[in-house]
């Protein structure tokens, strides 16, 4: 219930805390930074990292404040261009929606939410405790999406594609089996990413829509969609991945602070046997 001014200054000490004192998953974004970005000095890096620890926490803070923040806060912090997922949807396609661990994605599920014209359907890993788990989960379905566990998801698929519908993804997370992965080169390494957004998306011959998370300032977003294909049904393989790739890519560059560092995105290596390096 505090007010936002508050709040970040919460946030700011918390980040110190985890840059400087904690040193919370330094090493992993030390060296996410340095193969996303080999051409920048040591000290631009480390200015890159410092700035990411305060989106991080900001994000934590602002996903907190979802359960009280009013509709018109919301949309007052929050902008989005939904023509295009609304003339797909018109159109009578279904649609995949896929992001990147951008800041600040609380925000942009419940934005798109109010805006698009039937329910989003997203993947979610579920919070071990119970009840934190439930409050983001009754945060997140506000107002009408509806969110799914990662481990119930396959047995709902089915159920999901019997109609038309709008799946939302964060089409970055590493394969649990590198071997049976997409290898595509991101920031010009060989790197692992799912294949179920893309294969999903050319059964049921989805619109692929890949959608921009900007912080335009302190607080506030601004959430840009572009299509990336209509017709997806004849796409060979790989290729809707480094249609993904290639929008993700310049999605970080544009704002190298706005990602996920903490995650490990390069912690597989590609070997022989592994398949081909696509892109």
């Amino acid at each position: 219930m505090l007010p936002f001014f508050i709040l970040y200054a919460i946030s700011d000490f918390i980040a110190f805390l985890l840059h400087s004192v904690f040193k919370y998953r330094r090493d992993v974004v030390s060296a996410n930074l340095r193969i996303a970005f080999p051409e920048k000095t040591e000290a631009e890096r480390q200015k890159i990292a410092r700035k990411f620890y305060q989106y991080f926490t900001d994000t934590f803070i602002e996903s907190i404040k979802c359960i009280s923040i009013s509709k018109k806060e919301l949309e007052k912090r929050n902008t989005g261009s939904y023509e295009l997922i609304n003339g797909l949807i018109e159109k009578g396609c279904n649609i995949s929606i896929l992001g990147g661990h951008q800041f600040n994605w609380e925000y942009g599920s419940l934005l798109y939410a109010l805006h698009v014209k039937i329910p989003i359907t997203a993947v979610y890993m579920p919070i071990s405790n119970k009840m934190v788990n439930k409050i983001f989960y009754d945060i997140r379905t506000r107002y009408g999406s509806v969110f799914i566990s990662a481990h119930d998801f396959k047995n709902e698929l089915n159920e999901i594609t019997k109609k038309q519908f709008i799946l939302a993804l964060a089409a970055d997370q590493n394969p649990g089996n590198p071997s049976a992965a997409y290898w595509v080169r991101f920031f010009n390494r060989p790197t692992p990413f799912v294949t179920g957004p893309e294969k999903g998306a050319i059964k049921n011959n989805a619109a692929v829509v890949y959608v921009t998370f900007k912080k335009t300032r302190r607080g506030y977003y601004h959430f840009e969609p572009t299509l990336l294909a209509e017709n997806t049904a004849g796409f060979k393989e790989g290729q809707i991945t480094c249609l993904y790739r290639d929008a993700l890519e310049k999605s970080i560059v544009s704002d190298p602070p706005n990602y996920l560092w903490s995650h490990r995105r390069f912690k597989f290596e590609w070997k022989e046997g592994d398949g081909e390096v696509m892109g």
